[in-house]
């Protein structure tokens, strides 16, 4: 009987000469496929990303400056009067521009990211047509003027580019929520592992927290913006086809 088959006697000790054989590569099929689907066009994925970004942009700052109805001042809760002023926590909230970015890249065909792309237009133009028609700012003494805020890099910038208005629902909650929930989906088509989607969880809730935070939005603008961008994230995968790549040699 060949050693390969006889476990009857085990394996002599090994010589001086004799070579160990390496451990076998653990294998990760989810993180092969998330690689793959990653490098599957991927300059596409950027343009596409970036127009949808820009002309986003255009409407919202358009809204942003010139209103048609009077603006209303959302109140405050004692919640937002409970939240300090974190000026570190900018760094979360302009992640969003990198996690937006996850889901869509990470889809697996062509058409999946591009059905992507007509829901979160939805969602956008949804966010955009509240602000047309029920224009919202948060309170003054909600971004009043604090220590930190004149000596933290960024500040200045942030508050000259995003002002105080197109405040309710929030759509930087907004489309955190909806990235978040299609992000989720991509990872479990994958088999990722658990760590992941808390990292997922995490990120989410680090983005929406830090909109109170630096003083960008109010409680009442952060639930509006979750609910909107739930209600987005939850119909949009009922109506879409199933997250699977194709066999290979199939066009994406």
């Amino acid at each position: 009987m060949s050693d390969l088959t006889d476990r009857s006697h085990p394996p002599g000790p090994r010589g001086p000469g004799t070579a160990r054989q390496p451990a076998p590569p653990i294998a990760r099929p989810w993180a092969q496929t998330l690689a793959r689907q990653w490098r599957h066009h991927p300059l596409l994925k950027i343009v596409g990303i970036s127009l949808f970004t820009w002309l986003f942009f255009i409407a919202y700052f358009e809204l942003l400056r010139e209103p048609v109805r009077p603006v209303t001042v959302m109140p405050l809760t004692a919640l937002d009067h409970w939240i300090p002023f974190q000026p570190g926590a900018i760094w979360a909230y302009v992640s969003l521009w990198i996690y937006v970015g996850l889901a869509p890249a990470l889809l697996p065909t062509v058409a999946a990211a591009l059905r992507y792309g007509a829901w979160a237009a939805l969602l956008c133009g949804s966010g955009l047509l509240c602000f047309l028609l029920w224009p919202t700012a948060i309170p003054q003494m909600a971004q009043r003027a604090d220590v930190d805020l004149a000596t933290h890099a960024g500040f200045a910038l942030l508050r000259g580019i995003d002002a105080a208005g197109n405040a309710c629902p929030s759509l930087h909650v907004a489309v955190a929520v909806f990235s978040a929930m299609w992000l989720r989906r991509v990872l479990a088509a994958a088999g990722a592992p658990w760590p992941l989607h808390l990292l997922n969880l995490a990120w989410l809730l680090a983005i929406a927290w830090s909109t109170l935070a630096v003083r960008q939005h109010v409680v009442l603008d952060v639930l509006a913006g979750a609910a909107l961008g739930g209600f987005f994230g939850a119909i949009s995968p009922r109506l879409a086809s199933p997250l699977a790549s194709p066999p290979r040699g199939q066009p994406l």
